[in-house]
């Protein structure tokens, strides 16, 4: 089993996808260990000096002006997390709780956090042994990170809150006894320093922007496939005419949409058509899936930057420092996730777009709704409805949720950033993105097969292959919310994709 060293400088989104697809073990550098003993010693001494500290010798947001003994300052530690733990709604999937633990040790790593070393290896040893912890979804307002879910999460280590081991649900203390794990009693510090971060919010975006990233090449693929079966030209994606507007994600759809479409006997049956110039959503479809490249690019970025940063507080420096600042503050997180999400539904509206000339007659000349014998059947007509029906839910959950605050903590932490809301939204509007791509690639394979015995592009082929082994023509209705489903699975398999780019080449 491959090893993925944390060291709190050098984790990427891959990195960190990769030890949760397969499985990786999880270790922390040599030298962070160093870092983190060196902190903790920093701790030690403010506490043998009598020192007033944020967080381990006062209390907490407004109430930091009460001193705390140090005979009270474990019991502080236990109380955080017990009151903290206030979230509510559906649990967090597992891997979005597991990728929360794994940026949490990565942070860690840093050694700026002040938390025992013990500490840190007994949260790895929540990793390695598969426990996770029960984190309810909503509850984080995104400053001071995210205090309500990283307490549910933090509760497990002292054998409280819930956990799932072994796929069932059950008490936080059971599970770690059935992992052969020990609950610790946490040291002074220790509860403020694991439940102050951005990983809960980080953790979602990372998932979301990995698949982003994934279903961009699954956009391009049913951009080509509804192209061809509307007859339009790959005249458009000619890299001449996007070397004069040199945006990234523009060049790298149109080159994808190049390949797919490649060696396609039925662009070229009528390329001396009388046709000019096709409908915006066949022939901007490199600018505008383009456009959304670009704004991944920049997600990633900051979510990049933030695995990779302390976002405590308080900040223990190695000089003997203790510092309250606000790293823990998620508006960098907050605004990128805003935009991802907003970059995501447009490429769910022009999907969308593509899907209505394809059952409709008068802008496709295809069967109506892609059915013979339309009346008695109605074929792909309600798949559209499904489409248009997420495209404009996306259009409400667009909305910003970093321009709201509502101050909290008695008004001491009087703008907070809503960061978790807008991972959480833009989470969500991936989900409905993947159906809309879904339905556009089955009306496209059924389309291919309606129309014409010419051969369409090499990709556009292996992907129409590849959805005809798991998902057969419709010649008559029957229900279709299997097909979509069935459709979706495909895309989340990566099985067809690498077919596609087996028959087309390497797609960006």
């Amino acid at each position: 089993m491959k090893t993925l060293i944390l060291d709190g400088e050098s984790l990427t989104l891959e990195k960190a996808i990769s030890a949760l697809n397969h499985a990786m073990r999880l270790s922390i550098a040599s030298e962070s260990k160093k870092r983190i003993q060196r902190a903790r010693s920093v701790i030690e001494s403010a506490l043998q000096d009598k020192r007033a500290v944020y967080g381990i010798t006062t209390g907490f947001g407004v109430l930091s002006n009460v001193p705390i003994s140090r005979a009270d300052g474990k019991r502080l530690q236990k109380n955080i997390l017990m009151s903290h733990a206030a979230g509510v709604g559906k649990p967090l999937p597992d891997d979005i709780v597991r990728l929360t633990l794994l940026l949490i040790l990565n942070s860690k790593a840093k050694g700026y956090s002040g938390i025992r070393l013990s500490t840190v290896q007994s949260l790895l040893k929540l990793y390695q042994g598969r426990v996770i912890p029960q984190v309810p979804e909503k509850g984080s307002v995104g400053a001071s990170g995210d205090l309500a879910p990283l307490a549910h999460l933090s509760l497990v280590l002292i054998g409280k809150g819930r956990a799932k081991f072994n796929g069932k649900w059950m008490s936080g203390s059971l599970a770690l006894k059935k992992a052969g794990l020990q609950a610790i009693e946490l040291a002074e510090g220790e509860g403020l320093g694991l439940i102050n971060g951005t990983q809960v919010m980080n953790a979602i975006a990372c998932w979301t922007l990995y698949e982003a990233q994934r279903l961009a090449k699954w956009i391009d693929i049913s951009a080509c496939m509804s192209l061809e079966v509307l007859l339009g030209t790959n005249t458009q994606f000619d890299e001449k005419i996007h070397a004069l507007r040199p945006h990234p994600g523009q060049i790298r759809s149109a080159a994808n949409m190049r390949k797919i479409t490649a060696g396609s006997e039925i662009i070229s049956s009528h390329k001396d058509c009388e046709r000019i110039q096709d409908a915006y959503s066949l022939r901007c479809s490199p600018q505008v899936h383009g456009a959304s490249r670009d704004v991944f690019d920049q997600v990633k970025s900051v979510v990049e930057r933030e695995m990779n940063s302390a976002t405590e507080n308080p900040l223990i420096f190695p000089d003997g420092d203790i510092m309250s600042g606000g790293n823990f503050h998620g508006q960098p997180l907050a605004l990128a996730m805003d935009s991802l999400g907003i970059a995501l539904a447009e490429l769910g509206n022009i999907s969308e777009r593509r899907i209505e000339r394809m059952v409709n007659p008068q802008l496709s000349g295809l069967p109506s709704f892609l059915i013979e014998n339309g009346g008695l059947n109605s074929g792909f007509m309600i798949t559209q409805y499904t489409a248009a029906a997420l495209v404009s839910e996306n259009k409400v959950l667009a909305h910003p949720a970093s321009v709201d605050s509502i101050p909290t903590s008695g008004n001491k932490e009087d703008h907070v950033s809503m960061g978790t809301i807008a991972a959480r939204k833009a989470k969500e509007i991936l989900e409905n993105l993947k159906h809309v791509v879904a339905i556009e690639l089955l009306c496209a394979t059924q389309a291919l097969d309606l129309f014409t015995n010419l051969k369409p592009g090499r990709g556009t082929l292996a992907a129409y292959r590849g959805i005809r082994r798991h998902i057969k023509h419709l010649k008559e209705d029957r229900e279709m919310a299997p097909d979509i489903a069935t459709m979706v699975k495909v895309m989340n398999d990566d099985s067809l994709l690498k077919n596609v780019e087996r028959a087309a080449g390497k797609l960006e």
